[in-house]
């Protein structure tokens, strides 16, 4: 049996029979029409020959039919509907209808097509066209221990495990939440849904959203991990570098564990799905606003109050209320300091000067010092050029040293004003830090803030009574300092240096290198030869301590002389012979060949004939192939000699024979042949 009211509700009569709507329907229709009564006023309307029966309430001020009451089955499959009272209507005359009986068994539609059609199109809006992988909204209708209902307008409800929401224990039903399509039916016919998925896609969505607009998103700090913390943002973890927690270094990470934070994406990896946020941009953000501001205010000259930020090498950085400066390690102080703790420590409030600054690379240099007075302007007044002061050596350099002698006030002692001595030296070889000395000031320039001094001026200036101290050929001994192409640096005493030509080493050895005739820090004996004093030189010399001996080897290799020598060295010109005496001589390429054709090797010995002797240019020149072209040729000058002393006798003997012939008898014949034959074997004898 069917109970209708005039003012149906079909919303909420779609909502009450989601499951059952089929079966409802059908028993609806089979139920005869006889049994359809109403609550207020039974009318029952005869159907049309069609055999549809069609149930009208009386038009009671043309109620809204939109407006359908919930829909109770009962055992017998009977529907029931309950209106709410409306103002009753005016009776309407019961009109008979005839029943047709044959009709009964035989489904009827208990609505007109019109209304069917209007219902139809009410009911499909109820059901939302959804398909697999989607991300959707749904709204909790049931929770339990292990499962949450969710409804999202399907024709059956979804469940997912309560384990995907336990991270939001507020949830409750009603509430609303996105899920994700899996499948719209499983193989027991339900719908298969997941909140977890929906986050993590949602997420990645709203992740790449924030990172291209720069948004700045909540984040809930989970825990530590090695350089960084980990941090849940919409539902994935994202790594937080130690470096981009804050401006200034963090020391304690744990501090920050279990917050929740403001951040900004600032990386993303698509593909090993990483995502890298910073909650120290946020901050630079607020700091770069800060420092334009506090920029555009600044003035040279003006003083603020900062706190001391970072200690440097270099210098100190000031944090001057969002943004920062720097005070150079020359600007902290007056004097001269190693380190920069030494003036000022961490987290100290200070006031300091600002020196200059650069809007566009926002660089601001402060200073310190500035704010005490200086302290060449407290330098005694009667100060001056020639006084001897005492200081403190500060900082030593190759060029010379600094020296303190009051607070912020120094001099420089270059390394030339520390000795009078002419050779290179270094400041080291001097002074050491924090040496405490006396020195001389050279000069004084208050305006620039500069003095020279001089410690060597101490000492009176050796150079005063040189020509006294060491006159020409006077006899000294020096030490070897230097050596160089041209000759050997020594020192007669300090600040008295003196040169040795290598010509005036030795009389008569050829020396290429000083080296080769001493060695540095050996001491040798020394004439002075020449003094120079406006320039500060002394000619030295060792040769002269013994006399010339050209003036002997004049006498003794003389040209055409013959000696016995040693080849000490060969060259491409000649060769270099070691003759009695010391002395060296020289013989060309040409005059250094034996008798048989090759040349002479070191170490040989041989004779040798002076064929040029030069004593002002102490020269030797020698001659080798001399010796054997001499022999030679004495021995071609002996046999020619013979031969013109036998073609004499021949002659002479001849012209006796000559003279005697007119004398001569025939008996005489044998001997004169006997005469000439002896003749002839003596001349054969002296040939041999």
């Amino acid at each position: 049996m069917i109970i209708m009211s005039n003012d149906v509700n079909v919303n909420d009569e779609l909502n009450s029979v989601e499951e059952t709507s089929e079966v409802a329907a059908n028993e609806a229709v089979e139920t005869p029409v006889s049994e359809a009564v109403t609550t207020e006023e039974v009318v029952v309307a005869e159907a049309e020959p069609v055999a549809e029966v069609v149930v009208e309430a009386e038009p009671v001020a043309e109620a809204p039919v939109a407006e359908v009451p919930a829909v109770e089955v009962v055992a017998e499959a009977k529907v029931v509907v309950e209106a709410p009272k409306a103002p009753k209507a005016p009776e309407a005359p019961i009109v008979p209808v005839e029943f047709d009986w044959n009709a009964i068994g035989k489904k009827h539609e208990a609505y007109a097509p019109a209304d069917r059609k209007r219902l139809e199109d009410i009911y499909d809006k109820t059901l939302s066209s959804i398909g697999d992988h989607e991300v959707l909204e749904g709204l909790v209708v049931g929770l339990t221990g292990r499962e949450v209902v969710v409804n999202i307008g399907f024709k059956s409800d979804g469940v997912i495990p309560v384990s995907e929401v336990r991270y939001n224990p507020d949830l409750r039903v009603g509430d609303k939440i996105e899920v994700y399509v899996e499948n719209q039916e499983d193989m027991g016919g339900q719908l298969q849904l997941s909140h977890k998925k929906a986050r993590i896609l949602r997420s990645w969505e709203r992740v790449n959203s924030a990172f291209e607009t720069q948004e700045i998103i909540n984040g809930f700090v989970k825990c530590r991990t090695k350089g960084g913390l980990i941090v849940d943002i919409f539902g994935i973890e994202a790594f937080l570098p130690g470096s981009q927690i804050d401006v200034k270094p963090i020391r304690d990470y744990d501090q920050f564990v279990e917050k929740v934070m403001e951040f900004k994406i600032v990386k993303i990896n698509h593909e090993y799905k990483n995502v890298v946020v910073s909650h120290k941009a946020l901050i630079e953000d607020e700091l770069e606003a800060q420092k334009i501001e506090i920029i555009s205010k600044l003035e040279k000259g003006q003083v603020l109050e900062g706190i001391v930020k970072n200690i440097t090498s270099y210098g100190v950085f000031i944090d001057l209320g969002g943004v920062d400066g720097l005070i150079h390690i020359t600007d902290l102080s007056w004097g001269r300091i190693n380190h920069p703790e030494e003036i000022v420590q961490l987290d100290q409030k200070i006031n300091v000067v600002i020196l200059d600054f650069d809007e566009n690379k926002k660089r601001i240099a402060l200073g310190l010092k500035q704010l005490s007075a200086h302290p060449w302007d407290s330098l005694r007044e009667d100060l001056k050029v020639g006084e001897k002061i005492k200081g403190r050596v500060v900082v030593i350099a190759d060029y010379g040293a600094f020296v303190e002698i009051a607070p912020g006030v120094e001099g420089l002692i270059h390394v030339s004003e520390m000795s009078w001595s002419q050779h290179l030296r270094t400041a080291q070889d001097f002074l050491r830090v924090n040496d405490e000395v006396e020195a001389v000031v050279l000069t004084l320039d208050r305006e620039d803030r500069k003095m020279s001094l001089g410690i060597k001026q101490l000492i009176p200036d050796p150079w005063t009574d040189i020509v006294s101290k060491y006159p020409s050929n006077s006899r000294h001994t020096a030490t070897v300092r230097n050596f160089t192409n041209f000759g050997i640096f020594v020192e007669l005493e300090e600040g008295v240096d003196g040169l040795i030509h290598i010509s005036d080493l030795s009389w008569s050895k050829k020396i290429k290198h000083p080296a080769e005739f001493t060695k540095i820090g050996e001491t040798i004996d020394v004439v002075v030869l020449d003094v120079d004093v406006e320039n500060r030189r002394l000619s030295l010399g060792h040769k002269q301590l013994e006399e010339n001996p050209w003036d002997v080897f004049e006498s003794i290799f003389t040209t055409g002389s013959v000696h016995k020598g040693t080849v000490v060295s060969s060259s491409d010109k000649g060769v270099v012979v070691a003759l009695p005496y010391g002395v060296e001589g020289f013989a060309p390429t040409r005059h250094a060949q034996k008798e048989d054709g090759s040349n002479l090797q070191v170490d040989e010995a041989q004779d040798f004939k002076v064929i040029e002797f030069s004593k002002e240019n102490k020269k030797i020149i020698l001659s080798h192939a001399k010796m054997h072209q001499d022999s030679k040729a004495a021995e071609r000058a002996k046999e020619d000699k013979k031969e013109e002393s036998a073609e004499m006798t021949t002659k002479r003997a001849v012209k006796k024979i000559k003279d005697n012939l007119e004398k001569t008898t025939l008996g005489d014949l044998d001997a004169l042949a006997n005469l000439k034959a002896s003749m002839e074997k003596k001349e054969e004898e002296d040939k041999k």
